[in-house]
C-alpha cells in the first residue's frame, strides 16, 4: 500500500468513527429533549435512556477521534428544565 492509499483509508476510517458519533449524538440529544419535555410538563421522567446512549458514546470514543459525553442525573434534568 502506497502512501496516498494508507492516508485515504485512515481519513475513511476516521469520518467512519465520527459518522457514528454524530448518530449516537442525535439519538443521545433526543433523549434529553424528551427527558426535558416531561419534566417541564411534571410528568415522571428517567434518564435511563440517555445515559444508555452515553454508555455507547463513551465505548465508542474509545477506538477512535471522537469525545466522549458526561452522564445525565435527574437533577441536571431538573436544573435545566427550570431556566
Amino acid at each position: 500500500m502506497n502512501a496516498h492509499e494508507a492516508i485515504s483509508a485512515h481519513s475513511k476510517k476516521q469520518f467512519e468513527h465520527l459518522q457514528q458519533f454524530y448518530k449516537l449524538d442525535q439519538q443521545r440529544e433526543m433523549a434529553i429533549e424528551e427527558a426535558l419535555s416531561l419534566c417541564k410538563a411534571g410528568q415522571p421522567y428517567t434518564v435511563d435512556e440517555i445515559n444508555l446512549i452515553t454508555k455507547k458514546i463513551n465505548e465508542h470514543a474509545k477506538e477512535g477521534i471522537s469525545p466522549v459525553r458526561v452522564y445525565v442525573t435527574p437533577e441536571m434534568v431538573q436544573t435545566y428544565a427550570t431556566k
